[in-house]
């Protein structure tokens, strides 16, 4: 069953944080993990992971602010919306596990999540037990990365008439698939809802690029070499974080581990889903069994 928790986030932001669990039952005790979704996710993109972490772990994910069925943030008077940033998204990170008790909590981010949970566990290691970085770089980006985002969704070719519509764009059509990927169709199919005249996605385009601005021209790499637990830096062979700095991400930190998943490209958990689960529940059980 999933049940759904709502947290209040930084500045009073509601929050819906999403519960996995065998069944009903008295307070779970075991093991916590947060699951921390990207740029345009979902809490619910976790489902086929949480499946089996719910079996020996409470199991947590959470929609962040302007995504799924936590709330936007306030706009300011010219329409800008505000508290849309890096502060923002750890700071609703770490109300989620002060709130719902799950320190010490390992925290397994995607992309932009894999961001917050390095940064959390930076500025908060009482909290954080470990961390899973699942295909996200620590370099910066730059100007002209943020300028293809921009103009990749000026040309989505929106409304889709059918989700399935949007499932074959994202996985075949988009200009920027250089082969089919089944995964990262269905990953966008789930983030898109039936409106009037067709489907259309869940979030503002317009606030994603807002919330990326604030960290794409910058560098990470102080923060991450701030996490003194362990941490497992998973790589798609495909994926958008290269296997050189992901080694120098591993080399950085303090406790880092490496894995990399064949045929998988940024969506990995979706491409290779028994591959992804075969290189995270080893790591996750030498943490169980050095924990105090």
């Amino acid at each position: 069953m999933v049940q759904r928790v709502d947290v209040t986030g930084a500045e009073g932001v509601r929050l819906a944080a999403w519960e996995f669990r065998e069944a009903e039952a008295e307070p779970d005790t075991r093991p916590g993990v947060l699951l921390l979704h990207g740029l345009m996710g979902r809490a619910f993109h976790w489902a086929g992971t949480a499946r089996w972490l719910r079996e020996r772990r409470r199991v947590v994910a959470l929609d962040q602010r302007g995504h799924g069925q936590s709330a936007r943030p306030p706009a300011a008077p010219d329409g800008t919306p505000t508290s849309l940033g890096r502060e923002a998204f750890v700071a609703d990170a770490e109300a989620a596990v002060e709130q719902l008790g799950l320190a010490p909590v390992t925290l397994i981010g995607h992309s932009m999540g894999a961001l917050t949970a390095w940064q959390l566990a930076a500025r908060r290691p009482d909290l954080v037990e470990a961390v899973v970085i699942c295909d996200m770089r620590a370099s910066a980006l730059g100007a002209a990365s943020q300028q293809e985002w921009e103009d990749w969704f000026h040309h989505w070719p929106l409304p889709f008439p059918t989700q399935d519509a949007a499932r074959r764009w994202f996985g075949e059509d988009d200009p920027r698939v250089e082969r089919p990927d089944p995964g990262r169709g269905a990953f966008f199919a789930e983030v898109m809802h039936e409106a009037s005249d067709g489907w259309r996605p869940v979030f503002s385009r317009r606030q994603m690029l807002t919330a990326r601005e604030t960290w794409v021209h910058d560098a990470h790499w102080e923060e991450l070499a701030q996490v003194r637990c362990p941490t497992l830096v998973v790589r798609g062979l495909d994926g958008e974080l290269g296997r050189a700095e992901a080694q120098e991400m591993v080399r950085v930190l303090p406790a880092g581990q490496y894995a990399e998943i064949p045929d998988a490209g940024h969506y990995l958990h979706y491409d290779q889903p028994t591959a992804w689960r075969e290189v995270l529940e080893p790591f996750l059980d030498a943490v169980k069994a050095e924990a105090p």
